[in-house]
C-alpha cells in the first residue's frame, strides 16, 4: 500500500508532529509513504530518515500534484491540504481522507462542502469537533485522537533543570506564544495573585510565537516567572515540573497533554474544546471555566498542599495512555486505508 500524507503548514505545531508520529508508525507497519509539504517545512528534517518515505514540494494547494506519484489513498492533515487532495481525486480519481484537528468549525462554504462530501472519509481528533462536522451534515465522520510522542527524558538534564529553580513548586506551561489560542495571560494573571499569596511557586514558560515580546513586558515585573524559549528537548523540562497549566482558550485536543501525562506530570486545564477528552476534571487532572484565572489559582493552591491528590491525579492519567500511543492511531488509521 503507499499513502500521499499531505501537510502545507507553516512551521511545526501540534497538527506537525502527530502528522509525523503517523507517518513514523506506518513506517514500522512496512507501508510506501510520500509527504507533501511546503520547501521549508521543518518535517523534512524530523523525517528524513525514515524508511520508504519520499518528498513532493508544495508551498500551495495546486503544488506538486504531478510530480506526487500514484498513490492507494490521499490523507489531507490540515485546511490547505484539504483542497489538495481533493484536486489529486479530480486528477488521479485517488480517494482521500480528511483529519480535522481544530475546534473552530469549517467555514460552510461552496469548496468546503464539496471538498468534505467528496472525501472518502471524515476524520475528527475530539468529540467537540466530530460534534462540528457532523451538524454540517457533510457525512459520517469517525473519531481518532491524538497520540503522545513516547518522549525520552535525561534525567541529568532535568535535574540541572530543577536545581535552577531549587526549593521552588514549579508550575510550567508549553505552547505556541499566541495568546488568543494558548491564553498565556491568564496564567500570567494567576502568577500575579500567587506572588505574594504563594513566594514558593514559581511559573515556567516554554515555547515562542507572536506574542512573545508583549507577553514579557506585560510581566516583567513579576520575580517568580522566568521565559525558557523553545526547547528542542522538552521532556526533560516537562519531567521537573510539578504541576503542568493549560489555559487555553480554545483546543482541538491539546496533545502536549498527552506528552505530559506520560511523564506523570498532574494537570490543570481549561474546560474547554476537546480538553475534556483527555482531563477528567478530579480523576486525571483539574479542570477550571476558560478565562478564570482566579479558578487557575485556587486550583494551583490545591495541588500544591495536596500531594496525594497530585499522585493520585498523574497516575489515574497515565494508566489511560495506551488507547493513545502512536500505534493504536496508525492502526486507527491503516483500518481506514485498507476500507478505502
Amino acid at each position: 500500500m503507499r499513502v500521499t500524507h499531505v501537510n502545507l503548514a507553516r512551521g511545526f505545531r501540534g497538527g506537525e508532529r502527530q502528522t509525523e508520529l503517523l507517518i513514523r508508525a506506518l513506517s514500522r507497519e512496512g507501508l510506501d509513504q510520500q509527504l507533501v509539504c511546503r520547501r521549508d517545512s521543518p518535517m523534512r528534517e524530523h523525517l528524513a530518515e525514515v524508511p520508504r518515505l519520499g518528498f513532493v514540494t508544495a508551498d500551495h494547494q495546486l503544488g506538486g500534484q504531478w510530480r506526487a506519484g500514484p498513490a492507494d489513498v490521499v490523507h489531507a492533515h490540515d485546511a490547505k491540504a484539504v483542497h489538495w487532495a481533493w484536486l489529486q481525486h479530480r486528477l488521479r480519481g485517488t480517494p482521500y481522507l480528511i483529519t480535522r484537528r481544530v475546534d473552530t468549525p469549517v467555514k460552510d462554504k461552496a469548496i468546503n462542502r464539496l471538498c468534505y462530501r467528496r472525501a472518502a472519509r471524515r476524520v475528527a481528533i475530539s468529540r467537540p469537533i466530530q460534534a462540528q462536522l457532523e451538524a454540517r451534515h457533510w457525512g459520517d465522520i469517525e473519531r481518532i485522537p491524538s497520540a503522545h510522542a513516547e518522549l525520552t527524558t535525561d534525567p541529568v538534564a532535568t535535574q540541572v533543570f530543577r536545581d535552577a529553580f531549587a526549593g521552588k513548586f514549579l508550575v510550567g506551561h508549553a505552547g505556541a506564544l499566541v495568546d488568543r489560542h494558548k491564553g498565556q495571560r491568564v496564567l500570567l494573571e494567576s502568577a500575579r495573585q500567587l506572588a505574594t499569596q504563594r513566594p514558593e511557586m514559581h511559573f515556567v514558560l516554554l515555547g515562542d510565537g507572536p506574542d512573545g515580546e508583549a507577553l514579557r513586558a506585560e510581566s516583567g515585573d513579576l520575580t517568580n516567572v522566568s521565559w525558557l524559549g523553545f526547547k528542542d528537548n522538552i521532556a526533560d523540562y516537562l519531567a521537573g515540573l510539578d504541576v503542568f497549566a493549560f489555559p487555553s482558550r480554545n483546543e482541538g485536543l491539546g496533545s502536549v497533554l498527552l506528552d505530559v501525562m506520560q511523564l506523570e506530570v498532574p494537570i490543570i486545564a481549561s474546560d474547554v474544546g476537546g480538553i475534556p477528552d483527555l482531563v477528567e476534571h478530579d480523576v486525571t487532572g483539574l479542570l477550571f471555566p476558560p478565562g478564570d484565572a482566579a479558578a487557575l489559582t485556587e486550583g494551583l493552591k490545591r495541588l500544591c498542599d495536596d500531594a496525594d491528590l497530585a499522585s493520585r491525579l498523574s497516575r489515574k492519567a497515565s494508566e489511560r495512555l495506551v488507547s493513545y500511543s502512536p500505534r493504536a492511531m496508525a492502526e486507527a488509521y491503516l483500518r481506514l486505508y485498507r476500507q478505502l
